[in-house]
């Protein structure tokens, strides 16, 4: 699909709330955000009136759209002619300048911006800049006019002057005539060139959280009311959205009263179930065992009308996992949303004429984690090929990553003395307002964002506390530093806080689909905790390892891969401890000789030492070590055995990624 001109900026007025919106962006997704009655579909409302689709034909009502508080002063606001309600620019691509540019002549269109506005009452009104000149040079070429006969026409400056002036000349020629009929039938330049970008112009397609298909249609029912024009009215939409639907599936009601043989009626209806069931799962994760069914068959005269007479087509759903099909009416409201929107989108996503969609609050009943598929579905499906203007106030519609296409949408009203005047709904590009009512979708989508990304990346490390995290530092950079393996950079370490809480902290993360594994501490107490872990499915088999594992005792901290005399002389430097509080490997064992643990240890060696020693905390070591890496350099025994570990463990959790 070729490039297509560009919806840029939108300015509506006189439209319901919208006053004067004041001019805004428009990009390939923006995403409309604001509280109840803000006018955010008024917004929608009125660019679907600009240049409406077949599908859902809209049009500019003066006694129902015009603001009606200044409706009985109308014409005294609008002396000149009728009220504009939208205004927009566009911007011309290359190739749709070279088809003007061949069709009315090169450099004949000086800008690539052009403006598309629409009145009550009134067509589109294009306004494109343009330069006669040439375009008159163009025409006479096309033609082939000669010196003589261009010189009868000396006088003329614009193709509108060349339509009256050809009629009055005195003795034309062949040339003359045929250039008079093609004006006649073409219009003027400027006629030819909007009657042009109108063709480009895209339709408007609007949708909104009320458009949901009907279960079953009656067949007959249905042909009179297309015959009747009837399908198009409101009150028939979930009728016209399963005609649509049979339509893209492949089987249309002729198709349903034609088709002679039932095999191949049945492959038709197969294919669509199909079809329309590969479309729903790529986009809904909520439950991926469902598939849908469409059936045509006699009525049943139990059934309510007028589904109790004639012929009726239902669109079922079928459970794999429950072995059960249930009517699609009685699924959930944004299964069935979801659904309807896909059919109406499929009339559109392959056309060679681009549209721009209009999605008032879509996905409204949907699952927070549905409004994300959605939104991904927008980006992966919609952008590609079509604009997209949407409304939401729901923090889990708002593209976190992706500000700068939030438009936020106000009714505003300005304090004059004691009285409040409205001033309408105003749509601004920055999205800073001080209105805690507008901006909680934007603060819901942000903290989420922020709590699913704060500390975490795609491949997260679970640690005990911050301590973990400089040890593993500094150990990485110097088994690094010695040619040996590190911890891998794609690792993001972060602080749990204790094994009771990495269950509950992987829960919260697990829907960005991250890579997540745990090391953690283990005390005599914790066994029967990590077997629960180690069972449950909250992390993948091979994710979950204690200190205790590696080191293969009962239980360990981090601390422990330390040699217990390198671990004493980190200690002795950190704290400064000196004479008789200077500690031994013999001084820590004995201050609690019921454990192996070093940090208990030290937290009963610290306990007796008194003033001025503080106390023992897990965090001070690692950061002295941290800002003291050279004394990892060294060769001894102590710090090799101590590397040698931390090798083992940094090489386990690299063999994840």
């Amino acid at each position: 699909m070729g490039a297509r001109v560009k919806l840029e900026t939108v300015h509506v007025t006189n439209f319901r709330s919208a006053e004067d919106s004041e001019e805004f962006k428009i990009g390939p997704i923006t995403c409309l955000v604001g509280k109840n009655e803000a006018g955010k579909s008024a917004i929608l409302l009125a660019l679907a009136a600009l240049n409406p689709h077949n599908a859902t034909p809209a049009v500019f009502d003066k006694e129902r759209d015009y603001p009606r508080r200044s409706l009985t002063q109308y014409q005294q606001k609008h002396p000149d002619g009728d009220a504009i309600a939208i205004k927009t620019t566009w911007r011309l691509q290359k190739e749709e300048l070279e088809e003007i540019d061949a069709a009315v002549g090169a450099k004949v269109v000086t800008s690539h911006v052009v403006t598309v506005s629409r009145r009550y009452g009134k067509a589109i009104e294009i306004d494109v800049k343009l330069a006669i000149e040439p375009a008159l040079e163009f025409l006479y070429v096309k033609f082939a006019l000669d010196e003589s006969e261009r010189a009868v026409l000396a006088a003329v400056k614009t193709t509108t002057e060349l339509i009256d002036a050809l009629p009055t000349v005195t003795s034309p020629t062949a040339k003359h005539q045929e250039l008079q009929a093609f004006l006649a039938a073409n219009g003027s330049v400027t006629t030819q060139v909007q009657k042009l970008i109108l063709k480009m112009l895209p339709k408007f397609m609007y949708f909104s959280s009320y458009d949901r298909m009907e279960g079953a249609i009656q067949i007959e029912h249905t042909r009179t009311l297309i015959t009747n024009g009837q399908i198009a009215n409101d009150t028939n939409r979930g009728i016209r959205l399963f005609v649509e639907f049979l339509a893209y599936a492949g089987v249309s009601i002729a198709d349903i009263t034609g088709i002679a043989t039932y095999e191949t009626f049945d492959a038709k209806l197969q294919a669509a179930s199909n079809n329309i069931t590969d479309q729903i799962l790529e986009y809904w994760t909520q439950n991926p065992d469902l598939s849908v069914i469409v059936k045509v068959e006699q009525a049943r005269p139990g059934d309510p009308a007028p589904l109790n007479a004639g012929t009726v087509a239902r669109a079922r759903i079928n459970n794999s996992l429950h072995r059960v099909d249930t009517p699609f009416s009685e699924r959930s409201a944004g299964f069935v949303w979801f659904f309807s929107f896909l059919v109406k989108f499929a009339q559109v996503k392959d056309d060679a004429s681009p549209v721009v969609l209009l999605l008032d609050e879509p996905g409204l009943t949907l699952h927070g984690k549905a409004q994300a598929d959605l939104l991904r579905f927008f980006k992966e499906k919609l952008a590609t090929h079509h604009q997209l203007v949407y409304s939401t106030h729901s923090p889990f519609m708002v593209p976190a990553d992706d500000l700068a296409s939030v438009r936020i949408v106000q009714d505003q009203v300005e304090l004059k003395g004691q009285r409040r005047v409205p001033l309408g709904t105003k749509v601004r590009d920055d999205i800073l307002t001080r209105d805690p009512d507008t901006l909680f979708p934007l603060q819901g989508a942000l903290g989420y964002e922020i709590s699913q990304s704060l500390f975490v990346g795609k491949n997260t490390l679970l640690v005990e506390g911050p301590g973990e995290i400089l040890y593993f530092q500094v150990l990485s950079d110097t088994l690094r530093r010695k040619g040996r393996t590190g911890l891998d950079p794609r690792w993001t370490i972060c602080p749990a806080g204790g094994i009771d809480k990495i269950r509950p902290f992987v829960a919260l993360f697990s829907g960005n689909a991250l890579n997540v594994a745990v090391l953690s501490d283990q005390a005599a107490g914790d066994k029967r905790k990590v077997e629960d872990m180690k069972r449950s499915q909250v992390l993948k088999a091979g994710h979950f390892y204690t200190m205790a594992d590696f080191l293969a005792r009962a239980e360990a901290d981090i601390e422990d891969m330390f040699e217990p005399e390198l671990f004493v002389s980190i200690l002795n430097d950190c704290y400064a401890l000196d004479g008789l509080n200077k500690l031994t490997v013999d001084k820590l064992k004995a201050a609690d000789k019921s454990t192996e643990r070093l940090v208990k240890q030290a937290e009963a060696a610290f306990r007796v030492m008194g003033e001025p020693i503080p106390m023992f905390d897990h965090f001070s070591p690692a950061a002295w070590l941290i800002r003291n890496p050279k004394v990892l350099d060294g060769k001894s025994t102590a710090i090799t055995h101590t590397l040698d570990r931390a090798e083992k463990v940094f090489a386990t959790y690299n063999q994840l990624l």
